[in-house]
């Protein structure tokens, strides 16, 4: 049969070259948009490969820290700061027994967050996170502890007394360790990761119980020297020393706990691609 020859219309109707470039830049320019906008995107920073990376960087300057801060806290605390009237140096324990009871607090209310958002959400990264604070707020129970029964003998007469603060503290200390050996004893990490939230979140009641004992119960323990709705009741120069050893406090919880998860992230991860890529790197 005879081959239809294009008229003069259907010829002026093909693009010409340029025209298709131009769209080909604005299709590009279109699809590399959205790409940008989520690279924007906190959840991003949320990949184990990411926070590897981040946490790394920022490991030197937290251990920095924490030396300076600790230094400056102590020295503080032990040497400028005046002498008590009532409990003369052996108040002094305060610059390490605060600011270890207040961590103890605030990381389990972390690692309860972290794990539940690991829960709710199958976040990988969050579950991690969980998991590598747990020993850090152990650790800092059991100084709250420690140092508690040293102030304790001097100014209560006992190393102990089943007081509403320091039972409510105890039982922090427990909850940190069924929740490490809960998640330890499960094969599937997954599901080791959600009976662990399970436990956080309902052990997160006595967090409270801890702060309002004081308040709710008539105990041997004081009251709260720092308060955010009061004024100190203490020398500006011992409020010093307290916050600087809090701060070095809130740096070495930091530092370790990124170090702990990091280790974390290559053994749950040791199978991807960009850990044998570390691994051979490290190796060259």
């Amino acid at each position: 049969m005879f081959r239809k020859t294009p008229g003069p219309a259907c010829r002026n109707m093909r693009p010409s070259a340029s025209t298709l470039r131009s769209v080909t830049e604005a299709t590009l320019a279109t699809a590399r948009t959205p790409a940008r906008s989520a690279g924007l995107r906190w959840s991003t920073f949320a990949a184990p490969s990411r926070f590897y990376a981040i946490s790394g960087s920022l490991l030197p300057w937290l251990w920095a820290a924490t030396l300076a801060l600790s230094v400056a806290g102590l020295w503080v605390g032990f040497f400028l700061a005046p002498t008590d009237a009532v409990q003369r140096d052996a108040y002094r324990i305060i610059f390490i027994h605060v600011p270890a009871a207040w961590m103890s607090m605030t990381l389990y209310l972390a690692m309860a967050f972290w794990a539940a958002i690991g829960w709710a959400f199958n976040a990988r990264m969050a579950s991690m996170l969980a998991r590598a604070i747990a020993p850090t707020g152990a650790l800092f129970t059991v100084v709250a502890l420690w140092s508690g029964a040293f102030w304790g003998k001097p100014t209560w007469g006992a190393w102990w007394v089943w007081d509403a603060r320091l039972t409510s503290e105890l039982i922090l200390l427990f909850l940190y360790v069924g929740y490490m050996a809960l998640v330890s004893a499960i094969d599937d990490p997954r599901r080791g990761d959600q009976a662990g939230a399970l436990l956080a979140l309902v052990g997160a009641v006595n967090v409270p119980i801890i702060y309002f004992s004081v308040k709710w119960w008539n105990t041997l323990h004081q009251g709260a020297s720092v308060s955010l709705n009061a004024a100190p009741k203490m020398a500006s120069i011992m409020l010093s020393g307290m916050l600087l050893m809090a701060l070095a406090c809130w740096a070495y919880a930091f530092a370790v706990v990124f170090m702990r998860v990091r280790a974390v992230i290559l053994e749950r991860e040791h199978d991807t691609a960009w850990v044998r890529d570390l691994a051979l790197s490290k190796g060259n």
